[in-house]
């Protein structure tokens, strides 16, 4: 099979984790030559191209691939991606994140690809986005859906959520969860986590919660920050560590300097992909407070580490948190609730290490990434087959 993927940006973010993960593992089968397009990873995020050319990737940069809206600069990236799919003539296009779903499926149906795929990561039209801009995106990919011949959910939360809005038929949604490379991910020894909180400059007796995701809108890092005046109060020694770097930055840092609570923040940066255990592992809470994401990936890093986990219940997180059993779901843009629900867990600890050894049990099954390319691959091969291709 010759498979094209395509991506926006080729960022830190869990869409592009899952992308590039996708691709090697369907490059080291010999059934498989596989190609990734993708544009410039513009932004503080941080990239993931590097290790793209790194592992032999075959990556075809569009420069005019972009996540603004832009027509001029879309319609060049269209004709690109149009002579890219002719040039390479891809059995499968198969396409990741709102902006390269709609430009790759509609170049790839143009050219008579004869599989067309789309993942959801996360969709572009939600509560918090105008309705003007939501009327736009589901028109967008309600027409997008119609030349798609199977669309990957990373969460059957998606899947609802795309019905509901019209945007395609049930047949041709399948779950597929974002796959891990779980080896990984394991627990940290307790040398590792005494020698890492050192190197923060932490207490000994500190209490450590962790926050993973880019500093920017929705992803909720004004609500953390406002809990913790409760945390604080009921355990003293708390510290955050907030991972990721973005626009919000300056902003973050006023709002915790304002509240008091500054010398207990720490603003790590842009830790590599491979360092994400190393914090989340040495944290006694990983805390997630975005408002909007399919299935976020931290959650079961920070499971298969064996930390409990408080999200906002949220999309899909609620199929990796199992309130009470794996983790704590508190309602969207709660204070108060996050705020108990942490301090439950950082006070609480044997409740805390059960929920965490059952999440880690749920997780090793769930998120297996070689398990993700196999059932994307299957997808692939079933649909080829009843075309007459395979």
């Amino acid at each position: 099979m010759k498979i094209m993927h395509i991506i926006t940006r080729l960022i830190l973010g869990g869409a592009q984790e899952n992308t590039l993960l996708t691709v090697e593992g369907l490059q080291r089968r010999a059934d498989c030559q596989v190609c990734l397009v993708t544009g410039p990873a513009l932004g503080p995020e941080g990239e993931l191209l590097s290790r793209a050319y790194r592992n032999g990737v075959n990556v075809m940069l569009v420069p005019s691939m972009r996540r603004a809206v832009n027509p001029w600069r879309d319609f060049a990236a269209y004709r690109a991606v149009v002579r890219l799919i002719r040039g390479f003539g891809p059995h499968v296009v198969h396409t990741h994140s709102s902006k390269a779903g709609i430009i790759g499926r509609k170049a790839a149906g143009k050219c008579g690809v004869p599989c067309i795929v789309h993942t959801i990561h996360g969709l572009p039209f939600h509560p918090y986005e105008s309705a003007l801009r939501n009327r736009l995106y589901i028109r967008l990919e309600r027409r997008a859906a119609r030349v798609s011949d199977a669309i990957i959910t990373v969460a059957d939360a998606m899947t609802r959520q795309a019905l509901a809005a019209g945007v395609g038929r049930p047949e041709q949604f399948q779950t597929i969860y974002s796959g891990l490379e779980i080896d990984k991910y394991t627990p940290l020894t307790h040398e590792e986590r005494s020698r890492l909180r050192a190197e923060l400059g932490l207490p000994p007796d500190a209490a450590l919660i962790c926050k993973v995701a880019r500093l920017f809108h929705l992803k909720g890092h004004d609500f953390l920050l406002r809990a913790m005046g409760r945390i604080v109060k009921a355990v003293p020694s708390v510290r955050l560590v907030l991972v990721g770097d973005g626009i919000l930055k300056s902003q973050l840092e006023q709002t915790a300097l304002r509240m008091g609570i500054s010398d207990r923040v720490i603003f790590a940066g842009l830790v590599p992909p491979d360092e994400i255990r190393k914090h989340v592992g040495m944290a006694d809470v990983v805390a997630h407070c975005s408002l909007r994401e399919g299935l976020a990936r931290v959650l079961p890093q920070a499971l298969l580490c064996r930390v409990p986990v408080v999200s906002y219940d949220i999309d899909g997180a609620r199929e990796a948190v199992i309130n009470g059993e794996t983790g704590m779901l508190v309602p969207p843009e709660s204070v108060d609730e996050l705020a108990d629900a942490i301090i439950r867990l950082l006070t609480d600890r044997p409740a805390a290490a059960r929920m965490a050894e059952a999440g880690r049990k749920r997780c090793l099954e769930m998120f297996d990434s070689k398990k993700m390319v196999n059932q994307i691959a299957a997808v692939y091969e079933r649909i080829l087959r009843r075309k007459g291709i395979l």
